[in-house]
């Protein structure tokens, strides 16, 4: 075992008086030391429930004939950081997140891991340290938030908090109307009700194999979850006297069957982002072109909020990823799993228990649920989520309404200076030129609220929600700090946005483009000092998962 160098020999005594000063027993130096790697924190509501499943996968761990150990890694709530800078932090978190974790396992050679997540950057820097580690491995995603109630209607985050403030903004509701959905969108413990990135993320994981079946949707305060959590302990446990590490789980099927299940969903966005930086981890180039290809032969058979009305607990009640999985088995490639089940046996024994939520025969799109654009403002491609976009916005051309920053964009927006037929460009918002890619759901959702979803389109080199929905464009590569084309777009230029054919396209010469370039200097960086300052130097484009080099 590894944590023999830290508990076997006399010149490890010093060693072994501290792990003693902890209250372990002589009687457990012959079993494995297993790390709880816990984002519990009280700041961030996907996350308070941690502590409940912490003592479930504990009590498995001891079950099993391991030892566990609790440590912490932090959290960060997209939805809190959202809209003003303590967003730039969000998506660089991830680096540090992995980071950690690599730290505190190596430094006391734990023998495996246990790895209770929930939110958007938190579940992939725990699978990128699980590659980077190879150490056994087990994600326990702490589950979705269930629906708020209000009015005789469900209500959720994005739709009832972010939208309604577009909704009040023109005039449509009254203050008191805004009150009551916010403190009745996000009654309780889990991350929110939607498919937005840390439940796509969840499912995700649960596709590759590196969760149990049935955690990606099994809700935060159910029974379902806590025996999940207590299973997770006993099954790291078998996975370290099998040698069973992340590596041997993600493979080049699991990240195929991971984008196979992304697109039948019509999961975030931000996977684009997500997933080739696990891929990297795991030494897999995991190229952008593959989404596309992916979501060309796959079928969107999921409507969930915030593209439909369904939530993730319809899911979980409609047979959750196994269901998908059997929705889908044709298209999956063989793959293990850490139940010690291939994928493809999990189809095989699932069934679908509402066809309303998981439609097969009938479903929602022919294609899936992202596509991959390119031209001459993104010539390394973009990003956009086609299932949350109306049939008669997937070609749009628009004249460009320019803004330097998110909050340049939202006075703009809230002043009611875009109109119909306007193309939102929202620029030095990317991975170096944020720094830290920002979420756009507040102009997204400000958009959608006043009701110019189906007349306005919005391009950024930042990166949107999985609530966002629309026809918001994201992850332009390269990135306008990079002197991508990007940059130089002006009030009034044509946009020609053509989802169903992958293209986007400003509607300039290359003699044009060539001239603007002269006279275009690169910016400062927006933030001088600190870890967003080094992350800004080492992150590398969208395109490419924004990992760091």
């Amino acid at each position: 075992m590894r944590s023999d160098e830290i508990k076997k020999g006399a010149v490890r005594a010093p060693n072994r008086s501290l792990i003693y000063a902890t209250g372990i027993s002589p009687r457990d130096k012959g079993k494995p030391y297993i790390g709880i790697a816990s984002s519990f924190t009280d700041l961030v509501p996907g996350h308070i429930g941690m502590r409940d499943l912490e003592r479930f996968a504990e009590r498995g761990i001891a079950a099993g004939g391991g030892v566990p150990f609790i440590f912490g890694v932090p959290a960060i709530c997209d939805g809190i950081s959202m809209g003003h800078a303590g967003m730039h932090y969000s998506l660089a978190s991830r680096e540090l997140i992995c980071d950690m974790i690599e730290s505190v396992a190596n430094a006391h050679c734990l023998d495996g891991l246990v790895l209770l997540t929930n939110c958007d950057k938190i579940t992939p820097g725990m699978l990128m340290a699980a590659a980077r580690l190879n150490i056994p491995s087990i994600v326990v995603t702490a589950g979705p938030m269930l629906t708020g109630n209000y009015n005789k209607r469900k209500r959720s985050f994005v739709r009832d908090t972010f939208e309604a403030v577009g909704l009040y903004q023109s005039k449509k509701i009254d203050a008191h109307e805004l009150q009551c959905l916010e403190m009745s969108a996000c009654p309780g413990a889990g991350s929110c009700q939607g498919l937005y990135t840390a439940n796509t993320m969840a499912c995700l994981t649960e596709t590759m194999g590196m969760s149990l079946p049935g955690c990606g949707t099994a809700p935060a305060v159910s029974a379902k979850k806590r025996r999940i959590a207590y299973e997770s302990g006993i099954q790291i446990v078998e996975l370290i006297k099998k040698d069973i590490t992340p590596k041997k789980i993600l493979t080049k099927n699991a990240f195929h069957n991971a984008i196979v299940v992304d697109m039948a969903l019509g999961g975030s966005s931000n996977t684009v982002l997500h997933l080739p930086a696990i891929a990297n981890e795991a030494g897999i180039n995991l190229k952008l072109d593959l989404f596309d290809e992916i979501s060309r032969s796959v079928s969107h058979i999921t409507l969930l909020e915030p593209a439909g009305d369904h939530y993730m607990e319809d899911l979980d009640n409609a047979g959750g990823i196994p269901a998908i999985l059997s929705a889908v088995k044709e298209k999956l490639l063989p793959n293990r799993t850490v139940s010690g089940k291939n994928v493809t046996a999990i189809a095989e024994e699932s069934k679908i228990l509402d066809t309303d939520v998981i439609r097969v025969e009938n479903p929602y799109h022919k294609e899936g649920g992202i596509a991959i654009l390119k031209g001459n403002i993104a010539p390394d491609g973009s990003v956009v989520k086609q299932a949350a976009v109306s049939e008669k916005m997937k070609k749009f051309k628009g004249t460009a309404k320019v803004f330097n920053s998110e909050e340049l964009a939202m006075k703009a927006i809230m002043n009611g200076e875009i109109e119909k037929g306007n193309v939102v460009i929202i620029r030095y918002e990317g991975p170096k030129g944020g720094p830290g890619m920002r979420e756009m759901l507040a102009p997204t959702s400000m958009i959608q609220g006043m009701g110019l979803a189906d007349s306005v389109a919005l391009i950024t080199d930042g990166r949107f929600s999985g609530g966002t929905r629309g026809p918001c464009i994201g992850h332009v590569s390269p990135e306008a700090a990079e002197g991508g084309i990007i940059a130089v777009i002006k009030d009034g230029d044509t946009v020609d946005i053509d989802i169903i054919n992958r293209s986007i396209n400003v509607e300039l010469s290359d003699e044009e483009i060539k001239n603007r370039f002269k006279t275009w200097k690169k910016p400062e960086p927006k933030i001088k000092k600190g870890w967003l300052n080094r992350y800004s130097r080492m992150v590398t484009s969208a395109s490419t998962g924004a990992v760091l080099k």
